[in-house]
């Protein structure tokens, strides 16, 4: 393998822990993915707090290689065969979905399946690259974007994609709650708050499906990889892994939670890390009335769906909070993941409250 590159802002070295058996990879590959020539290099992707993903670069041609984390995994989830099977097909009808090429279902090779897609180029709004929000005109063509983005995937018929048969829209969101009810189960730790008053508010409380589509599941700005010259623009969304059909408003919840207004308590902010809150930058209301606009769906139940989606993103930090806690990732990123899981369950039933004024949780 050759020295690897260093010219990548988006890249670090491989994290100690974390490496690649390039000694089986390096094979794999070039007997299976077209354009495998030349010398090798290897650099990891160091955003993202889930599945691990690296650069390959061969001689001019880049790869992006996706795994699962290390240790113990919730089930369903960091499905690499179905991100394969989503992105291998909707690149033809949403640009902004990089193309899969190869699936390894064989886990002797590097420890798990993975799979190899096309590598696009740009940066994601995250850390120090947030400070191209604090121009005005900008925050306000990256939250339109966003919108846009997210309105324009679930307008793709997953028939004319040849996904019409992924997932069981039917029930989708009852299976939701129940599904991340028993995950919050299995990854709590003494410290985890008591989340079965919130749990019960919205297995009561939960709107009836009006539309199924392809469902991204996990929408936010910082899975948008926007062009360097130019952050209002979207040159791909990143993380398919559980892409599915179902409620499209799943999918607008989950943007309202990371979507941060300049009023918001700080622990909001801390919590989900969205620097949403600049002059400029779009309200949620506005986010909402946009996306409806767009889409022509019913958004009178988006409180709820914005409460769920909460309360799903902070069982998702709490599996790998869980997961730091036994010692089965050393990414010191995650210690303090507790606090944020907190801070998130104390969102949840502000807004849960906040939907039924005067109400307090059961």
């Amino acid at each position: 393998m050759a020295t690897p590159p260093t010219d990548d802002p988006e890249t670090i070295d491989v994290r100690p822990g974390e490496g690649l058996d390039l000694a089986r990879l390096e094979p794999w590959l070039r007997a299976n993915l077209e354009g495998a020539e030349g010398p090798l290099m290897v650099r990891q992707f160091g955003g993202g707090h889930a599945n691990l993903t690296y650069l390959l670069r061969f001689g001019a041609r880049e790869f992006v290689l996706r795994r699962p984390p290390y240790g113990t995994l919730a089930p369903s989830a960091h499905d690499m065969a179905r991100e394969h099977r989503v992105l291998a097909r909707l690149w033809r009808a949403y640009p902004l979905a990089p193309q899969s090429f190869v699936h390894a279902t064989d886990t002797s090779i590097i420890g798990a399946e993975f799979h190899v897609l096309d590598r696009r180029h740009g940066f994601v709004i995250r850390g120090e690259a947030s400070r191209v929000l604090d121009d005005p005109a900008i925050a306000a063509r990256v939250g339109a974007m966003l919108v846009d983005c997210l309105a324009d995937f679930h307008s793709v018929r997953p028939d004319d994609v040849g996904l019409g048969d992924l997932g069981r829209p039917e029930g989708f969101m009852a299976r939701q709650i129940e599904g991340w009810t028993r995950r919050w189960a299995a990854a709590r730790d003494d410290a985890a708050p008591d989340a079965d008053a919130l749990i019960r508010w919205l297995g009561a409380g939960r709107p009836p499906t009006r539309s199924h589509t392809l469902v991204h599941n996990d929408y936010k700005l910082d899975n948008v990889l926007v062009a360097g010259d130019d952050p209002g623009r979207a040159v791909a969304v990143l993380d398919w892994d559980m892409c599915t059909r179902g409620d499209p408003l799943s999918d607008v919840g989950t943007l309202l939670n990371y979507w941060n207004d300049l009023r918001d308590p700080e622990d909001w902010k801390t919590a989900t890390s969205m620097r949403s809150d600049r002059p400029g930058f779009p309200r949620r209301r506005e986010a909402v009335e946009r996306y409806v606009a767009r889409t022509g769906f019913d958004g009178t139940s988006m409180t709820w769906y914005w409460a769920f989606a909460t309360f799903r993103t902070a069982v998702i930090l709490q599996q790998i909070y869980i997961r730091w806690l036994r010692g089965e990732t050393r990414d010191e990123r995650f210690a303090s993941f507790g606090d944020r899981v907190r801070a998130l369950m104390r969102k949840a039933e502000a807004i849960a409250e906040a939907a039924v004024p005067q109400a307090r949780l059961p």
